[in-house]
């Protein structure tokens, strides 16, 4: 029997077995869909607000949805909307930000959205094309609308041996629900070196920290017992509440305070030694041990020990330095006289304590 087969057939049936000569067969590869050049939609939006004044904090993608890098000396347009609950979202700004750039955007929020109870308000950003077309928004970032609370006034600092006292004026809408948060930031750092070499001393602090005070006395002042000596301080303090969406938990902050700067010197003697104990050494070298509880203090150089027989003056017999442990060892007695003893506490600073409670012992006659 003939075949029918044409020669053509067969050898074209032949190379759909090689899918490298395909091409020879008239079969072009698939075309690709060309890129729209739309940008990778912001993923990072956060939102901040402060009194009346909202800020958004983002980054420009470098490349569009097809993973095709984006021109980076041309700017890409951005829209910045925002809503209030469920309601549409109203553009609030315009601009053009080029790829990979830290995007910022600040407004001060109008009368309606600055009064009233706090509610949700959500910002969206919006990237565009050369044809103004976007892949859709970015993540959600939301802050409270309504009335800020109120600025404070007044702010005032002084220094205590235990710490920065701050002041301000009370208000009305102080108490549990209000809370005052205070920004610390270091103007100048610690200088006193004798302090740094203290192990008692605390470690380097962060140039800005932000310091919560939730108790009852946020009522016009509070303690900042974290503030160390020799450092220059700059204070802020806001009122801030807290309102619950949902389950989410929203903070609403109020407007800054204008800054007040303290130098924190130390004109303050440490505490006075307590516990103060004196044992007479038996043996034939009469003697008498000291000891007393430790001064905690971070300014602490050490102590000075004093000493009188009767009613006599009292003398320092510890020597020039400080004494830099809670004990001494008094070897210069005599047997059959008492002695009364009293410690003080010294300073980096030069300041000396008042004198402790004094401690008598009597050597025993030879």
């Amino acid at each position: 029997m003939r075949s029918t087969s044409k020669p053509g057939a067969v050898l074209c049936a032949a190379a759909f077995a090689l899918p490298l000569l395909l091409a020879g067969c008239g079969m072009p590869s698939e075309p690709k869909a060309p890129s729209l050049e739309l940008p990778v939609p912001v993923a990072d939006l956060t939102a901040s607000r402060t009194g009346n004044t909202v800020t958004l904090a983002w980054t420009m993608p470098k490349n569009d949805t097809s993973k095709v890098p984006l021109k980076l000396t041309e700017p890409v347009p951005v829209r910045v909307c925002r809503a209030e609950g469920s309601g549409t979202c109203s553009t609030a700004g315009e601009m053009n930000l080029l790829p990979g750039a830290k995007g910022t955007f600040t407004e001060t929020l109008a009368s309606p959205l600055a009064a009233g109870r706090p509610r949700t308000m959500s910002y969206f950003i919006e990237l565009l094309n050369k044809r103004g077309r976007s892949a859709g928004m970015s993540n959600a970032a939301t802050v409270l609308a309504g009335q800020a609370p109120s600025a404070i006034a007044n702010l005032s600092a002084e220094v205590r041996r235990d710490g920065v006292a701050l002041h301000w004026t009370p208000d009305s809408a102080d108490g549990s629900s209000t809370a005052v948060r205070l920004v610390r930031k270091l103007v100048s750092p610690q200088a006193d070196t004798k302090q740094k070499q203290n192990p008692l001393a605390p470690t380097a602090e962060p140039a800005e920290q932000n310091l919560l005070v939730t108790s009852s006395s946020v009522i016009g002042g509070a303690l900042d017992s974290s503030a160390q000596f020799s450092p220059s301080y700059e204070y802020r303090a806001q009122r801030i509440v807290w309102f619950n969406a949902g389950d989410t938990k929203f903070e609403l902050d109020g407007p800054l305070s204008p800054p007040v700067r303290i130098d924190v010197v130390n004109v303050f003697a440490p505490a006075v030694p307590e516990g103060l104990v004196a044992v007479a050494v038996p043996g034939t070298a009469p003697a008498i041990d000291l000891s007393w509880h430790p001064d905690t203090e971070t300014w602490l150089a050490g102590y000075a020990v004093y000493r009188r027989e009767g009613e006599g003056a009292w003398q320092k017999i510890s020597g020039t330095q400080p004494v830099t442990g809670p004990g001494f060892h008094d070897a210069n007695v005599l047997p059959g006289h008492s002695y009364e003893y009293a410690v003080t506490a010294i300073g980096t600073n030069g300041r000396e304590s008042a004198r402790s409670t004094p401690a008598q012992e009597s050597v025993p006659e030879a």
